[in-house]
């Protein structure tokens, strides 16, 4: 089924068209013609500050990556998917996948090996220089 598209109320005025906000209803001017909805400027910063805060845990529902791959993955609702897909049968009737949590490896630190490359090259160029100067030294007598 294609969802519907909603319509919002909008009027003109000395030709500048006036929209409702799909939020909270507030009406907003100077809004383009081909526009089917908007939110306003202060139900806008309502859900980005709800983003930011680190009171509200958006974290609780989610699944586990690579969910959708497993054979069988029940989430702590009780749904049951297989493969990916939703088995509305067998809700209930099995215990909560335990998801098992990946150690992360430390990697090395770059700085030794960077090091040590600047002290190679380094030895190269001074051997470098010494060949110039036998070479000019060479030429000279």
């Amino acid at each position: 089924m294609a969802k519907k598209k909603q319509k919002y109320h909008s009027f003109y005025e000395d030709g500048i068209r006036y929209m409702e906000c799909s939020v909270c209803g507030s009406f907003e001017s100077h809004i383009s013609k081909s526009s089917n909805s908007i939110t306003c400027s202060v139900c806008l910063l309502r859900k980005t500050l709800n983003l930011w805060n680190p009171f509200v845990n958006n974290s609780v529902n989610r699944k586990p990556k690579g969910w959708h791959w497993m054979k069988e993955f029940v989430d702590k609702d009780g749904n049951v998917y297989h493969k990916g897909i939703e088995v509305p049968e067998l809700k209930g009737t099995l215990s909560p996948t335990k998801i098992k949590t990946t150690v992360k490896r430390k990697k090395k630190k770059k700085k030794e090996s960077y090091e040590k490359k600047i002290k190679v090259l380094a030895k190269e160029y001074k051997k470098k220089q010494k060949l110039k100067k036998e070479k000019q030294i060479g030429i000279n007598k």
